[in-house]
């Protein structure tokens, strides 16, 4: 069983949100062809897209061509709306978490999607990922920060320990990066800003001692293999055994944590997926795609299918059988 747990969906439906509700920008979605679109963003355009993003047969259509089983669909991280008024977000996350329901009703056994929920607001946000969960949703996706405040704040830390109370797994994407005046060009900000930002996240809940307080049963996992982390734990160990300023809320040595979070598989290389299995353990990563844009693995599962030095138990692992867990995926 193949489960790929970080895809995207944009509906061709989504309303104009800049009329609907009368003020800000708002993202939107012009119609180029039967399968070609243009997301927009303040009436510019900002990323071209195509139909496997609102169209569920051409989804089906694609994961059959690459062995790809089933598939977890979540919504493109410029819909957040975070920045909103909160009712506002709201209203585009229901939007939303209906859309997606209404494309996994295709193939309901094949496509399952996570919710979104307007995080600036943590009552709403709770209340709306009960909502979702109980209406057929089987995770909740959100950002990793909202404004300056990143995951060890009082209130996304509320948010957390309610999501564990109701069994709803979490996926951690990072969005609205790092220093975007300092990256305007060369994608530079998804090739340097997003893994950083998701290192952010990690060790935001790490070294501020938030682990201690969420429980153990919490199901995080943070996409894009973790970001940076694998990479850098060394150099965080080891400033955790020099530094008392870095140790001071964390009680524990910050590799002793990889245990409390899963990573996706979505880092190209056999060099970068063999790393993160020795940091993570392969029961703690996760087949991811970020499919259908891009920057998504395009021959979807061959990273690991091919891994010259994975066991085959941990291929299988990785490919589906963590995730069934992680999920509540009956197979």
């Amino acid at each position: 069983m193949i489960i790929d747990i970080h895809s995207h969906f944009y509906p061709d439906s989504i309303l104009d949100m800049e009329t609907r509700f009368g003020s800000g920008s708002w993202p939107g979605f012009r119609k180029v062809s039967a399968e070609k679109g243009m997301i927009t963003l303040d009436g510019k355009d900002y990323r071209p897209i195509y139909d496997a993003c609102w169209n569920p047969a051409r989804r089906i259509e694609e994961l059959d061509k690459y062995g790809v089983d089933i598939q977890i669909m979540c919504a493109t991280p410029i819909l957040f709306a975070y920045e909103k008024p909160a009712k506002e977000s709201l209203e585009c996350a229901k939007l939303m978490n209906d859309e997606a329901l209404k494309m996994c009703e295709h193939n309901l056994r094949r496509l399952k999607t996570m919710c979104q929920v307007p995080l600036q607001d943590i009552d709403l946000a709770c209340k709306e990922v009960g909502r979702a969960m109980e209406g057929g949703h089987v995770a909740v996706q959100i950002g990793n920060h909202v404004g300056d405040k990143n995951l060890d704040d009082e209130g996304l830390i509320t948010f957390l320990q309610h999501c564990a109370s109701i069994d709803a797994p979490v996926l951690i994407h990072p969005w609205d990066m790092m220093s975007p005046e300092r990256m305007p060009n060369y994608m530079l900000q998804w090739l340097v800003a997003m893994p950083a930002e998701t290192q952010l996240s990690i060790l935001s809940l790490i070294l501020s001692g938030a682990f201690e307080r969420l429980p153990k049963s919490l199901k995080l996992c943070f996409a894009h293999g973790g970001g940076s982390f694998a990479y850098l734990m060394g150099r965080v160990d080891n400033a955790w055994r020099e530094r008392d300023i870095v140790r001071k809320d964390c009680p524990n040595l910050p590799s002793s944590y990889v245990d409390r979070f899963f990573v996706d598989s979505a880092v190209f290389s056999n060099d970068a997926l063999d790393l993160l299995v020795k940091c993570s353990g392969s029961e703690r990563v996760m087949f991811g795609t970020d499919y259908p844009f891009p920057l998504g693995e395009i021959d979807m599962g061959a990273l690991v299918r091919h891994h010259p030095s994975l066991k085959d138990d941990e291929k299988a692992s990785i490919l589906g059988a963590n995730a069934a867990r992680f999920f509540n995926i009956e197979i």
